[in-house]
């Protein structure tokens, strides 16, 4: 393994706050911690990028300690974007950028020509070109992320340990910076560490998975492996509402009481009206959905009264029963639009019953709550 950790305790003062740490990366792989908010997420990272003393363990690079390593041995395999503010006097984007060739500089600092190549390629790769002479100091938080990012890759780390990358950036910045992420594991053949609070994206973005919870890590594998529902539930103690992990979702509180509301969606229709309704806590049931359909992840979160039908087979009577069975109990039918095609017919019967049954038929859940 290229990078590796082997019962490393982490902490401040001599005191252990994570014990028995073991991981290993290699190079064009991304590994991701997550975990509750201090949980020591940062503390590891720092750690292995010397900035904290380690307790105990061993952390190495191609089998040799880190610890051992000069400081510019070091920043020559291995580069860090940790979270704290830097606010470097009278120095420019680019200036800040050309600070990650240092390593590289003569005596006095000069940069070459392939230097300053360089740090035009890094602040294109964050597309951040057009801040190159602007003042660090008078850019957003965002645009900062964005200069830090190209000041660790102008570096031409082996490594890259990057602490809640995605903070202070809009979800436009967000996705791109996932594309820069790929592209420096996979065409720079770069191994990279990072700690993110959005779960969604690092189950999007990783290989490899750790989780951090109190004093040990609570789970680790690939994401398939750790990103299941209860499991998530578990690490973030999370009492009320849910998250989603087919989705990368987060559902609130499902509204309480008998549902007054039946709604007949499909192909991804009912979301909307199923959070409409959440939002004004009116209990609601739904069907009749295949387990395959996108409608079927967030109605299953957000009540307990979804008619649901396996997936690629047809509805049985007794679902349609169990669907009129919900109808007769509601004053209100919602017909959120879904198309009905071959295999759901179903939806025009369940649509026509609720007309014979006199009920009130909106496309909309708005008149409820006017």
């Amino acid at each position: 393994m290229y990078f590796e950790a082997q019962k490393l305790s982490v902490g401040y003062s001599g005191k252990v706050l994570i014990r028995d740490i073991s991981f290993s990366v290699e190079r064009g792989k991304i590994l991701s911690l997550i975990g509750p908010n201090g949980a020591g997420k940062s503390t590891i990272l720092k750690t292995i990028s010397r900035h904290l003393e380690k307790i105990a363990g061993a952390v190495t690079i191609e089998k040799d300690s880190i610890f051992r390593l000069s400081n510019k041995e070091l920043a020559k395999k291995l580069s860090v974007m940790l979270t704290e503010r830097i606010e470097p006097e009278l120095m420019t984007c680019g200036q800040v950028v050309a600070m990650g060739r240092y390593p590289y500089t003569n005596n006095f600092g000069t940069l070459t020509a392939q230097d300053k190549a360089l740090v035009s390629e890094a602040l294109r790769m964050v597309r951040a070109q057009e801040l190159a002479d602007r003042p660090f100091s008078n850019i957003s938080d965002g645009q900062r992320q964005r200069i830090m990012l190209a000041r660790a890759i102008c570096q031409q780390p082996a490594i890259l340990i990057l602490d809640e990358p995605t903070s202070y950036l809009d979800i436009r910045h967000k996705i791109e910076l996932l594309d820069i992420m790929r592209k420096l594991a996979s065409e720079k053949n770069v191994a990279i560490i990072l700690s993110l609070h959005e779960i969604d994206l690092a189950a999007k973005i990783s290989d490899h998975i750790i989780c951090v919870k109190g004093d040990r890590i609570e789970n680790c594998g690939a994401p398939e492996e750790v990103f299941t529902g209860d499991f998530i539930r578990s690490l973030y103690d999370i009492e009320s509402g849910s998250f989603n992990t087919l989705l990368g979702s987060v559902e609130l509180v499902a509204p309480q009481g008998e549902p007054d509301v039946f709604v007949l969606a499909g192909d991804g229709k009912g979301i909307p009206f199923y959070r409409q309704l959440q939002k004004n806590k009116q209990a609601f049931s739904t069907g009749i959905i295949f387990e395959n359909d996108v409608d079927y992840q967030v109605a299953s979160a957000l009540s307990k009264s979804v008619v649901s039908a396996e997936s690629f087979n047809p509805v049985s009577e007794s679902k349609l029963k169990e669907a009129k069975a919900l109808i007769d109990k509601a004053r209100y039918f919602i017909d959120a639009g879904a198309k009905i095609g071959a295999y759901n017919k179903f939806n025009r019967e369940l649509l026509e019953y609720a007309r014979e049954r006199g009920k009130t038929i909106l496309q909309s859940p708005e008149k409820l709550f006017t």
